[in-house]
């Protein structure tokens, strides 16, 4: 155990744990432990565990993958995940694995780094007394079941940033060659114009999603994915009601 861990550490609390494969989704926020003997469809098969990376070394794994879906790019990886008080960065863990990540930002006197280049856009919602959240540092292995691992990670961060910290609004800069993945997948719209981000050394536009859009398309998709096959965005991936119920009460515990 590293030096700077302890048995208390988040790190070893399983927020949810999904199969990886086409199987059910499966929350370990209503049976936190398998009763022995249990033969579960989470044992059966490879799974994927959500959890916060709230140590040195789990940002340090955080943007090692962010370095490695985006310097090839050409992007400016240098700004590592840092302990800031209105961040929270999600990893997904695959066998020990970081094999997904995504940050959440919520909007305090510090501000959010959207600011930079899109202060009037983000302004304009905080004077029409919208919360704001920002998505950033957003990365997920290829060469795993991408959309599972993205809806989930989505989803979490929707539970965190609007259910637990009652954000309404998430915004993120991206380039504009997945502008379009971003709307079809997602259902976000174009905020703000193109711009050159220099954090990252690209162009960037800023994307706007009412947390009201999430709402309703969890509750029409979520977790509906066999039965819904046809439906070409994210939303089945996501969790089921019942699901975002559980991880939500299991959070506001602080389990």
């Amino acid at each position: 155990m590293n030096s700077n861990e302890t048995p208390a550490d988040s790190w070893t609390k399983t927020i949810v744990d999904l199969p990886l494969g086409p199987g059910p989704l499966r929350s370990l926020t209503l049976a936190r432990q398998e009763p022995a003997g249990t033969n579960s469809l989470a044992l059966e098969q490879d799974s994927f565990k959500l959890r916060l990376a709230n140590s040195e070394g789990r940002r340090e794994s955080a943007d090692l993958l962010i370095k490695k879906m985006y310097a090839w790019r050409g992007y400016d990886t240098s700004g590592v995940l840092n302990d800031t008080p209105n961040r929270i960065t999600l990893m997904a863990d695959l066998k020990g694995q970081i094999v997904g990540t995504l940050t959440i930002g919520l909007d305090s006197s510090t501000g959010l780094l959207v600011d930079q280049l899109y202060k009037d856009e983000i302004d304009g919602l905080r004077q029409a007394q919208r919360l704001v959240c920002e998505l950033t540092k957003l990365a997920v292995n290829q060469d795993v079941h991408s959309q599972r691992v993205l809806a989930a990670l989505f989803h979490l961060a929707y539970i965190y940033a609007h259910k637990i910290h009652a954000a309404t609004d998430f915004v993120i800069e991206v380039n504009p060659r997945h502008a379009v993945f971003y709307k079809r997948m997602l259902g976000f719209s174009q905020l703000g114009e193109e711009r050159l981000c220099p954090r990252v050394n690209a162009p960037a536009i800023l994307l706007r999603l009412t947390c009201e859009y999430i709402t309703e398309n969890t509750a029409k998709y979520g977790g509906a994915m066999h039965e819904l096959p046809h439906v070409r965005n994210l939303y089945p991936f996501a969790f089921s009601q019942s699901d975002e119920v559980g991880i939500t009460q299991r959070l506001l515990r602080g389990e």
